[in-house]
């Protein structure tokens, strides 16, 4: 039996709200699917679940036809549309039903961000509530292990990440083959459909790339150079993984210092998993020399899903300047600026920045090792 882990949204209930539309992202085999089964096996609402690969629900839904929508929408209090990005104008059909049929619920998920973003925005606006669901986070799987098996699991998450069915996997072949498929059957999917991606090749190659240069700021012209493509080229692939759930960027923090970096950004991946599946690379982490930049990005991704779990505001940055000085996640809120250094080995004190707090009126620093980065991936300070 497939274990099922308790996720964040666990309780769906109480993001619906009468005449919205609840859109659920995330990447594909992430669980969006999983997430709303379990919630409609508890509901009370009389509910109608249908795909977007359906083409009966295609036509009805992009049709714009008030009748035929009608008939679909009637004597139902819930409508849940799974992988609703593959409906043509779905905004338009869901705008129809929240504004025609008072007190209707409905719950759209989606795999490809971009795409179903693109649709459901305009039509949508003050119509819609966003949940962002991602790879399991620590702070999920800190309730169904305690912090000990976290830490005991520590360099499993940062080999194998974070998917449901890859951590249930019973074997570390099983969880390589798992993530083998998801690298090249699932992940980009959605993102070589379309027209405008005419290399895929050029993608995996890219994301290569990006793979090896985790931690590091990159330049979209070197990256051009190494391609044989245009910066515009390069640019537009960027913003597409984004958008599918890929990978994220961290933009470098400059105010008042003209020596901090500021023309180029970090990526990070999403899942660990995945990234190491770009590479085919699954050594344990006493056979790597890219352990350093595991940590960085388990980190970095973590936390990331910390916030937008606990709802934290926050903008979130890099430091460093030409004279080497750095931080590696900045967070701005609540006008402080927090910042922390990612620290794998052990031995040796790191020194805050002398610019850091010198320059910037309201500061912190923290170095997050080993012995307390659960305090920083579970807790919203």
């Amino acid at each position: 039996m497939i274990m099922l882990f308790k996720r964040y949204y666990q309780e769906l209930e109480k993001y619906l709200e009468a005449n919205k539309v609840l859109v659920i992202y995330g990447p594909r085999r992430v669980g969006k699917t999983t997430l709303v089964d379990q919630f409609l096996k508890k509901t009370k609402m009389h509910y109608r679940l249908d795909t977007g690969e359906n083409l009966d629900i295609q036509k009805v839904l992009s049709s714009r036809n008030f009748d035929l929508i009608k008939d679909y929408v009637s004597d139902y209090e819930l409508i849940v549309i799974d992988e609703a990005q593959y409906i043509p104008n779905v905004g338009l059909g869901l705008k129809i039903i929240v504004d025609q049929f008072p007190g209707i619920k409905i719950i759209a998920t989606g795999s490809s961000s971009f795409d179903l973003s693109g649709q459901v925005g305009e039509p949508l606006v003050g119509r819609k509530w966003i949940l962002n669901l991602y790879p399991l986070s620590q702070l999920e799987l800190a309730k169904e292990y305690s912090r000990f098996d976290l830490k005991n699991k520590l360099e499993e998450f940062l080999i194998f990440g974070g998917y449901p069915t890859v951590i249930t996997a019973k074997t570390k072949k099983l969880k390589r083959k798992t993530l083998e498929e998801l690298s090249q059957s699932y992940l980009l999917k959605d993102l070589l459909s379309l027209e405008q991606v005419k290399s895929p090749q050029t993608i995996v190659d890219l994301l290569k790339l990006l793979a090896f240069q985790v931690g590091n700021e990159v330049s979209l012209n070197e990256l051009a150079t190494q391609l044989l493509i245009d910066v515009k080229t390069v640019d537009r692939y960027l913003d597409l993984l984004e958008k599918t759930f890929v990978i994220f960027s961290l933009r470098p923090y400059f105010m008042n210092l003209r020596k901090t970096v500021r023309s180029k950004r970090k990526y990070y991946f999403y899942d660990l998993g995945i990234r190491n599946a770009v590479i085919s690379q699954f050594n344990s982490l006493d056979l790597r020399n890219d352990t350093g930049q595991l940590w960085e990005n388990f980190l970095a991704m973590e936390r990331l899903k910390t916030q937008k779990y606990k709802e934290m505001f926050t903008n979130n940055y890099f430091w460093r300047t030409w004279e080497g000085e750095e931080v590696d996640w900045a967070e701005e809120r609540n006008g402080i600026l927090h910042g922390f250094e990612f620290k794998w080995g052990s031995g040796g004190k790191i020194n805050q920045p002398k610019n850091w707090n010198k320059t910037y009126q309201k500061t912190t620093f923290k170095v997050i090792d080993r012995d307390n980065y659960l305090d920083f991936l579970l807790n919203s300070k």
